[in-house]
């Protein structure tokens, strides 16, 4: 069975004032509750195929966590999703912008790698322990972030 999980937002703001948010990764720090860096690796800055590193903190306790990141869609104002790859398997991440009335709702949607073992049988409950709030959080400093700075 895949873990995955979906949180959506609905911002005051145009699509078009909230993808410099979500279609800038470097950006994407500024919304996390945990703080982490980005640095380019190759190709064009996001676009479809550049690839980053990302350092920060990951649960349950790491730091210094490192994820090998590929964008691999970019469609303005619309849609953003990337890739990132840590020791445990690869991690599908989008985002989704929709026109909803005078603002956007944002949708996230993450599909974690298949895990085998024990870590196939905790995942699900940990991933709605600690990683969901962490998630719904987020999702709440992007809102702030975009209606701050308008």
């Amino acid at each position: 069975m895949t873990t995955q999980g979906t949180v959506s937002v609905t911002i005051e703001a145009t699509p078009e004032d909230v993808w410099p948010w979500i279609g800038d990764i470097t950006r994407h720090n500024q919304w996390s509750p945990k703080p982490y860096r980005v640095d380019l690796v190759s190709g064009e800055p996001n676009s479809a195929g550049s690839r980053y590193r990302s350092v920060g903190w990951a649960p349950p306790n790491d730091s210094d966590h490192v994820n090998d990141v590929e964008i691999t869609e970019v469609q303005p104002p619309a849609r953003f999703a990337l890739t990132a790859t840590d020791a445990s398997g690869a991690y599908a991440n989008s985002f989704d912008l929709r026109p909803v009335g005078d603002g956007t709702e944002v949708t996230y949607r993450i599909v974690f790698p298949d895990m085998g073992g024990i870590a196939a049988i905790l995942l699900p409950i940990l991933f709605r322990v600690v990683a969901m709030p962490g998630i719904k959080k987020r999702m709440r400093l992007l809102k702030q972030a975009v209606e701050s700075a308008k």
